[in-house]
């Protein structure tokens, strides 16, 4: 339903670098993003996926606001974001929240728990004292940490505990959508699990939406909902978490399933082709995917292919020409 839309991405790029230099001649330019198009519907957890220098966090950056796209448009509960952005910063930073990859070194390491969270309580929030003091209660108390851990400082706690900090700092200013930019990769597996769970639980306690980016295939498929797949700053493929994981229809998504450790299976990395992706400052014509798929073919190597190439009506589509026929074993 319409209703249920909460943000709508159309085309959007993110360029770094290019132009000219002093003397006119043309400087290198990376796409990190390329024509990527979304839908986030309200209180899901889109998962976004793929392996590392694939534009997932670039994409994550530009979502929350923290970077403007060099094309395209993100609407926001049917606004623009840049110009809501512009603006109102306070406003688009009250309602898009962002939870950094490593825990530690995302707080400020010479002010307190308190002091960090009351941050944006004061400035987004303009709570007084009294109400500060009761929301700090409910924020530790939703990250499953002790009251007396408020006048610690960020090098006294775990990993762990210094995530679920950040959690509850991204939580305080009572947001829309929580960017969740690798949360979990720096932890130990047991306690990915504690803060999962933790999420889990803020997800349905205040009626969040996630924008989950993850390399880490088995965390994706335990949180999201839907999960949308990057190769080489593209969405390849797109679907509900268990369309994707169960029938992948981009070979991409087939590999990187086949690619993932698990008891009894040997991973595979790509047969004989190549392993790493594209130039970035050279890249290929055609599909980006091409000098490592096992379905390639002469109409690849030239063009493009849209995501709405393969689709089974449900919601699932995969950018390629000749997609996979096999259900993901």
């Amino acid at each position: 339903m319409a209703d249920d839309l909460l943000m709508e991405i159309n085309g959007v790029e993110r360029t770094f670098g290019g132009g000219k230099s002093l003397f006119g001649k043309p400087k290198p330019a990376v796409h990190a993003v390329q024509d990527v198009t979304l839908e986030v519907k309200k209180g899901e957890t889109l998962g976004i996926v793929g392996e590392s220098g694939c534009g997932k966090s670039t994409l994550a950056r530009v979502l929350s606001g923290l970077d403007n796209p060099t094309e395209g448009r993100i609407k926001f509960q049917g606004k623009d974001l840049i110009e809501e952005a512009r603006k109102n910063p306070r406003e688009l930073a009250r309602q898009v929240q962002y939870v950094f990859q490593d825990p530690v070194s995302s707080l400020n390491p010479r002010k307190k728990i308190r002091t960090i969270l009351e941050a944006p309580l004061i400035h987004l929030l303009g709570m007084k004292k009294a109400e500060r003091a009761e929301r700090l209660k409910t924020l530790m108390d939703a990250v499953n940490l002790a009251p007396e851990f408020l006048d610690r400082y960020p090098h006294e706690f775990s990993g762990g505990q210094a995530q679920r900090i950040g959690i509850a700092r991204a939580l305080a200013a009572r947001p829309e959508v929580i960017v969740l930019d690798e949360p979990v990769s720096a932890l130990d597996v047991s306690v990915q699990a504690q803060v999962l769970n933790i999420l889990d639980n803020l997800k349905a306690r205040f009626g969040l939406t996630y924008l989950f980016i993850s390399h880490d295939l088995s965390v994706v498929e335990t949180i999201s909902d839907r999960v949308a797949v990057m190769y080489f700053g593209r969405i390849v493929e797109l679907g509900t978490r268990d369309k994707v994981f169960a029938e992948a229809r981009h070979p991409y998504t087939h590999l990187l399933l086949n690619s993932a450790p698990a008891p009894g299976r040997k991973a595979v990395s790509g047969g004989d082709r190549e392993a790493e992706l594209p130039d970035p400052y050279n890249p290929p014509p055609g599909c980006a995917f091409f000098a490592r798929c096992q379905n390639a073919a002469d109409d690849c190597r030239n063009a493009v292919p849209s995501l709405s190439e393969t689709s089974d009506g449900a919601g699932h589509g995969a950018a390629c020409f000749h997609p996979m026929t096999k259900k993901t074993v």
